[in-house]
Order: C-alpha cells, then structure tokens, then sequence
C-alpha cells in the first residue's frame, strides 16, 4: 500500500464509469451514513483499487468488489450484430455467463458474504486503509482482480463539518429557532469528503443519486426528482441520473427553502431558492439566468444540456458562487438583490455573478479542463463570457469599460515574482486552492479578450462553438482549445498565446520619438524595480493624433523601431504645432485591449496628459494611462510627483470607471505617503479632496437625481465614500446628519442603498474608545437586519476607524457566532495596521485551525500582511509564519510578503522624489 502515498495523482488502472449514492443525512447530530456502488473498468490486472476519501469512516465489512466480465461480453455481442451466427454465438454464451452469475451472487448473499474472496466473480479486500495526508482509500485484494467491468461497493459515515468544504452544515433563522441546513462545495477536491470516489476532473462518470431526508424539508441535487416515497417523517427521494460529469460538480442542498420559477423559451426550469420570506429577493437573478441561458444557447451553439437549473442562496459559503451541474450554489449577496435596500453596485455584482456560474454549465461542466493545471480554461472564460451577457442584457452599464477592473487585477498579481503561469503545475491536491486567483480568473479573461480582439469576434465565436462541440461531455487541455481557433482562424494561435498561458508575467512596453523613429522595447514588467527574464509575442495598436491614425502589428522580438515618416505618423505627430505640448499624442495599446504595461518618456507623457485635459482618449485610454503611471511609480520606475501630475489632468473627469480606479489609486498614494513622509499626510488628503469635490457636486452631493443612470448611482457612493476618508468637512458633516435619520427610520429616503456606505464609512471616521456611539449604531443596525448586503455594509466599515481600540474590538467581533462565513472584509485603517497584525498572531492558531484549508485563509493574510511597508516588517511577518505555512497558504504568503517589500522599497522612492513637496504645492494651490 506504501507505494501509493505522497503520489500527485490517482493511479490510472481503473476508471469509474457510474456512481449510485445513498446519503442519509441528520441534521440535528450533523451526522452522516452512505453507499455508494461504483461501476467500474479494471484496465489492467492489479490487486489494488486505489481512490479518493477524506474525513469518512468506511465500514470495512461493507467493502466489496464483483466483477462483471460478462457485461463486456454483451457489449460485444451487440456491436457484432451484423454477423448473424456470431452472434448467436455469443447470445448463448451471455446467457450462460448470466445464469452462473446469478447463481454464484444468491449464493455469496445467502452465505453472508462470508466465501472465499474472488469466487464467483465477489472480491473482498484483506485489506482497507484510508491515508489521511494524501486523503486516498486503499484496498488490497488477496489475489489479482480480472480486467474488465465490475462494481464497487463501499458504506461509509461522515459528519457534516462546519468548515464550509465538503458536504457541511450551514445555519439559518426560521421564525426565531435557529435551524441547520446540508449544503455541498466540491470544488476542488472534497467530493472525497462526502463519498469514496475518483476525485480527479477527468475521471468523469455518470451520477444516480438518492437521498433520505426530513420530510418537511426540500432537498435538491443536480438532476429532477423521478421517485419520492414518504415514511413517517422521512421520505427517500430518488433523482434522474446526471450525464457524465466530474466529481466536483456533484451536489445537494437539505433545508427549509421556498422558491421563485420561470421558464427559457425552449422549456428549462429555472428556479431560484432562497429562505422562507425571501422570495422576492430572488426576481432579479431569476430573470438574469432565464435570458442569460437563451443567450448562451446562441453564443455557444448548443443548448443547455439539462431539464432544469436550480440557484440556491447559502447563508453560510466560503466563495461567491460554485457551479454545480444543475444546481448552481451562491453566497446570499451574490445572488439576492432587494429594490428597496440593495446597491446599485450589488446589482450589477448579482447579475455578473449569475452570468459567471451560468457560463461554466457548458465552459466547465460540459467541457472540463483535464486536470488543474488548465482551471484557467474553467474561469477565465466564465469571466469573460459573463460580459458578453452583460453587455447583451445591460447595454447601459459599459461593462467592456469596467472589464478593465479585471485586467488589472491579474496585471497587479502578475507583476509579482510570486507569481504563476495561467498553465500552473499543481504538484499536489493541498496546492489547488491558491489558483484559484486573479490569474486563472482576471489574467485568462484579459488574454482572452485579447485574442478575440486580435481574430475578430464572429471568428472567435465559430472557434467557440467547434471546441464545445468537439469535446462535449469530455475533458480538454488548453491546446485543445487553441487548435480549434487556429482550424476557424488560420492564425498561429498556439504560438502566438503560449507566451501568455505558458510562462509567468507580462511585458513592460517602453515607447519614445528618436530621429523620427518610434523606438519599442519590451521587458518582462515586475513591482520589485528590476526588470524580469521574458519575451511575448504582443499584438501592437497604436495611434496617434487621432483614432483614425491606427496601425497593428505583432512584436516578436525584445524591441523595434517604426518609421514615423513611412507610417504617416510623424504628419500626425506635429499636427498641431511644433515645439507645444499640444503636438500630436502618441497612444500605444489602443483601449487597453493588450495585457501588459505602457511606458512613455516624459516628452509622450506629457502629450498624452493634454489629451487627457482636453477629452481627446476614450475613457478606457484614459484609465490605462493612469494605471500603467501608477503601475510604474509603484515600482520606483517612475517619481510620485509625475504620478501626482498625471492625477490632476482628471480633475473633470466623469466616467465612472475611470474615477473609480482614481480612487483605488488615490487610497494606496495616500497610505504609502503616510508610512513615507507622514508630514505630508494632510497636503495629500487635500489634494485628494480638490480633486473628488468638482465630480461630487457635479453628481448633485448626497441627493440622487431622479431617473439618474445605474452608473452615477454607483459612483456618487464610491466618491463620497473618498471624501469621508479623507476627512473632508461637509461630507462628514452630512453623513451623520443623514445616518441619525436612518437611525430613527430605517427607510427614510435621505439614506438610500446606494449612499450607506459612504455614510458607515464616515460614521466610523468620528468613532472612537471614547466616542463610541458610531460603533455601537452599526452593530445594532447589523444585528437587526435580515438582508445580507446590509450586514457586508456594516462589516466592511467597521474596521476603517482611525482609533485602534475600535478596529481590535471590530476584529475581535468578526470571530463571534455572529458572523456567518467571516463574510468580514478586512478593510482595516491605517492607523490599526500594528493592531490588526497583533490580533492576527494572538489569534492565528484559531484561525489556522477553523479556516486552515479554506480560501478564507488567504485573505486574511493578504489583508492584513500586504500594507505594511519596511523591510524589518517583511523579516518579522516571515519569522512569525516559518513555523506556521501550510501548503494551501504557501503561495499567497510569499505574494503578501513579496507586496511588503514593494512597499518598502517604494517609500524609499518617494523619500528621495526632491520634487514631490513643490508639485504637491503647486498641485494643491492650482486645484
């Protein structure tokens, strides 16, 4: 049996072909029995029947294997039918084979299965052993078991846990008394905790599964329920068996739940299920799947493979959402949006979400990747795809705008040391967990967007629909995928992306005029300063002066250079004036459609900072100047005083994304200022606040505007938010008059959903040990709701005091029973970074040991280790964790550190930027 531990994988001499599971939760012990009797194929001869199980306790005397040769005899037989007298042959011999079998399997029954192992075609292990480390189920059988079909037959107990893996317990309310729910999460690998199976996603099977539950409950899997028999106060309900599928998809849900229906045009259900009373809350997302579902049908060119699809709010879920076959699982604020107390912004997350786990039922469930290395393939195309339905379905949202929140995401990961190819090696199960990140989901959809830009969307499209339909009810590998696109494009497709998929990092492209010649290069871009080891194959678009002076091209080599004459730019260059700022600007990576980083010498810089002023870029050219300055600055490549200066050129900017992104940056800027030069703290908060003030009183202050747009609605609680942090006077001022009203009437139209935040924020920037009224407002508005979204609201607010007491008592609270899913974002102040790091270590063997293997884990590490900014913290967060890492944690620690160091580095910059006090002078008086 040694010889199977510490192995990466299951070893390859069965293959499961069906699954039938018997589960016979409690929900009131939160214990559970099972069966399960796999039909199986032995490939070749061993004594050895090797799968996936963790946490369960396997009845040894229940373990048995029969084999079934004749079945393939049958098989045989039929595909022989065309000559007559073979089969005939073989229709006696089947017949024969069946009747010994019988015989032999009524007589092991009636013998107790007490005979000899191995006779009569029934095999009993002599051995039957679960190593937990590896979580693999071993059983040895005394002789070699014949190739061919057979079945497995296991009995097993588990408990349902509380760690939000596996097949767990969840709590929810019902008329006061606190009730438990079975809810399933499998992805990636804890399918094996709810029953002995093949937990790898290429070991695809069929699924019949049946389950024994309180009668007053609903209970929900992947497939329609075809039998429901009812005893007492148990009924058994038996349900129609899935199409092949991978263990991870495999789910089911126990509790008290009431739903809302509807129907695609071409007949699937489609049902919403949440808790008792919340029915309503469900409308939105109902209606987002049902056309969502249409739409993909087109896209893909394949329907929706099953008669039903059921989304089911979790109250208590480590993750947004997981798309489980035919019954997709959400975190509540994921998929429950209520007119009356739901953002905006919670909308259209609701609504992306939907369309996201939507996606994945034919990019995941009917094509799944092969093994972990290409997830990517799973979620960067569910993240890509989930735009083109919102785009379709909500036009007015300029999602493809707001796409470039993802590219960044993956650009800020990626241009990391620490980090990973979108093809990542995963050595071992333990490792899984930590790709499952802004690479696998924001970098493979911005290399995808890339590659539809490069081939055109109606080609891109038929490659789509080709891959689908070649590997349907399979598994795939990325090359798979590109050699689909090369077939329908007849680009060099696999060439042209491997530099992207296969090795870790982008491109920083350095661009300057010299001798009228416009002179590239490219250098793998990385946060610490230096330049990294690689070379892409990049799709180039330029322009310059004008939209309508735009030229592409491939860059193969570490640089080039373009004749500005013989592309007719040098003309657009001087265009309006020689010698004046106003010359011709110079625009490479034309709307950010390319992943990778823009550096201009400061002559491009400071065109393009007046085509900015004066509205020449589209908003999307606008936000990637920004980004790619701050990308560099942050990275010591670039002063914090031309970071400033670029900042000020969108003093009258409107879009919301692009402020939306000013104001990400503006809160990093102002924290690495305070760990820099503090003096400088109130000079910055200044600037910050000229700045956000002209859009607040643009978008009419606190006072929504009737029939205003989605996007302003959004916006107008992103800026004030800014202004309460960075102290502006009125702001803060009318937050808590407007916060005391709520108080008093919790519909009073002076706070509406999309302002509350803003005005928790600003509450908790007056709150203090000795002022604590903020502090205990929120908590009692947090206990007296219902409505998800309120409680994140109030979560996320409460460590931004500028007091430590108050952030310790806030992080303190956030390990009470009162918060379910530590849905808790840990947006702590600077003033509590020392506490929150203390709290983290006081109580880290906590932590470690209730989300120890769940993705929570890395988030708390990521939040309260990344914002530190010396050396001596980043040797003081690696000494504290030596001893502590565990392998599902590893890679996001070094990431955090890594960041710690950046930083480090980066106030090391800004204390040597002699200009920065003059341009922030000058900025500040100007504005």
């Amino acid at each position: 049996m040694e010889q199977f531990k510490g192995q990466p994988r299951l070893p390859k001499f069965i293959l499961p072909k069906r699954y039938r599971i018997n589960l016979k939760p409690n929900l009131n012990s939160c214990k559970f029995t099972g069966s399960v009797s796999v039909d199986l194929t032995v490939l070749s001869e061993t004594r050895f029947i090797v799968l996936n199980a963790a946490n369960l306790s396997v009845k040894t005397a229940s373990v048995s294997y029969i084999s079934k040769d004749l079945v393939l005899l049958f098989r045989y037989s039929l595909q022989s039918r065309g000559n007559l007298m073979w089969s005939l042959l073989y229709a006696g011999k089947i017949i024969w084979s069946f009747a010994k079998a019988i015989m032999n399997l009524i007589i092991w029954l009636l013998r107790g299965r007490s005979e000899e192992s191995g006779s009569s075609g029934v095999f009993k292990p002599t051995k039957v052993e679960i190593f937990e480390e590896d979580e693999i189920l071993v059983l040895e059988f005394p002789q070699t078991l014949p190739i061919g079909d057979g079945i497995l037959d296991i009995e097993f107990e588990g408990v349902l846990n509380d760690k939000m893996k596996g097949f767990y317990r969840s709590t929810y309310k019902h008329n006061g008394e606190k009730k438990n729910m079975a809810v399933t999460q499998f992805e990636p690998a804890d399918a094996r905790q709810c029953f002995p199976c093949w937990d790898e996603p290429a070991c695809k099977a069929t699924f019949k599964i049946t389950l024994d539950v309180p009668s007053d409950l609903v209970a929900l899997s992947n497939m329609p329920i075809i039998e429901e028999n009812v005893k007492g106060q148990i009924k058994t309900l038996s349900y129609q068996e899935s199409p092949i599928m991978s263990t991870y998809l495999v789910a089911f849900v126990i509790g008290l739940l009431d739903y809302v229906e509807d129907h695609t045009s071409d007949g699937v259900k489609v049902r919403v299920y949440c808790q008792v009373g919340k029915t309503n809350q469900g409308k939105f997302a109902l209606h987002v799947a049902v056309k969502t579902l249409e739409l993909f049908k087109e896209y893909f060119g394949r329907p929706y493979p099953l008669p039903k699809l059921d989304m089911v709010a979790i109250p208590d879920f480590a993750i947004g959402a997981m798309e489980n076959y035919g019954l997709v699982t959400y975190r509540e604020t994921a998929l429950l949006y209520d007119d009356q107390h739901s953002a905006a912004a919670k909308k259209q997350r609701v609504a992306t979400v939907v369309a996201h786990e939507l996606a994945h039922q034919w990019f995941g469930n009917l094509v799944t990747m092969e093994w972990w290395t290409h997830l990517w393939l799973n979620e960067g195309f569910a993240t890509w795809v989930s735009y083109v339905a919102n785009d379709s379905l909500f036009p007015e949202w300029n999602v493809w705008t707001q796409f470039l929140n993802e590219s960044i995401e993956g650009l800020r990961l990626d241009g990391l040391e620490e980090s990973h190819p979108i093809e990542v090696e995963v050595p071992h199960v333990s490792q899984i967990q930590e790709i499952f990140d802004a690479i696998s989901y924001n970098k493979g959809a911005s290399v995808i967007q890339m590659l539809q830009r490069y081939i055109g969307a109606e080609c891109f499209q038929r490659s789509l629909a080709l891959y689908i339909k070649r590997h349907a009810f399979s598994n795939a590998k990325t090359e798979d995928l590109w050699a689909a696109i090369e077939e329908e494009s007849g680009e060099p497709v696999n060439m042209l992306m491997s530099s992207w998929t296969k090795q870790t990092g982008y491109p920083v492209i350095s661009i300057k005029v010299k001798d009228q010649k416009l002179e590239i290069q490219q250098s793998r871009f990385l946060y610490v300063g230096s330049h990294g080891v690689g070379k892409w194959i990049v799709p180039i678009t330029l322009c310059c002066g004008s939209y309508d002076n735009r030229i592409n091209f491939l860059l193969e080599s570490n640089s080039g250079a373009l004749d500005m004459n013989e592309f007719g730019l040098a003309e657009a260059a001087t265009a309006e004036g020689k010698g004046s700022s106003s010359l011709g600007w110079i625009k490479l990576n034309v709307n950010q459609t390319g992943f990778f980083r823009v550096k201009y010498d400061e002559d491009l810089a400071e065109r393009l900072r007046y085509a900015i002023e004066n509205k020449y870029l589209t908003a999307t050219d606008r936000f990637g100047i920004l980004d790619d300055a701050f990308a560099l600055c942050m990275a010591s490549q670039q002063s914090l005083s031309s970071l400033l200066t670029l900042m000020s050129s969108y003093s009258d900017e409107f879009d919301y994304t692009v402020l939306s992104n000013l104001i990400t940056v503006s809160y990093k800027v102002e924290r690495i200022v305070a760990s820099a030069i503090p003096e400088l703290l109130d000079a910055i908060k200044q600037f910050f606040i000229n700045l956000f003030r002209i859009a607040a009183e643009t978008l009419g202050g606190w006072q929504p505007k009737d029939g205003e747009s989605h996007l302003d609605a959004m916006l107008r609680g992103e800026i004030l938010t800014a202004l309460a942090v960075f102290g502006h006077e009125q702001t803060l001022t009318e937050a808590i008059r407007r916060f005391n009203e709520y108080l008093i009437d919790r519909n009073t139209p002076l706070l509406p959903p999309d302002l509350r935040m803003a005005a928790y924020v600003a509450v908790m920037q007056r709150t203090s040990a000795k002022n604590r009224w903020g502090y205990d407002s929120l908590l009692k508005i947090y206990r007296e709701s219902d409505l998800s979204q309120e409680k994140t609201r109030v979560l996320s607010s409460l460590t931004s005091s500028p007091d430590p007491i108050i952030v310790f008592e806030a992080l303190d609270f956030s390990l009470t029973s009162e918060v379910r899913s530590l849905v808790l974002i840990l947006n702590v102040s600077k003033e509590g970074r020392e506490t929150a790091w203390k709290w983290l270590k006081d109580n880290w063997e906590h932590i470690s040991n209730t989300w120890g293997s769940s993705p929570l884990i890395t988030r708390f590490i990521n939040a309260i280790v990344s914002p530190f900014s010396s050396i001596e913290d980043a040797e003081e967060i690696e000494d504290f964790f030596a001893n502590r890492t565990k392998p599902s944690m590893a890679r996001t620690l070094k990431q955090s550190i890594e960041r710690v160091r950046i930083n480090a580095n980066w106030v090391q910059s800004i204390q040597n930027d002699d200009q920065l006090v003059k341009t922030l002078n000058i900025l500040t008086y100007y504005h």
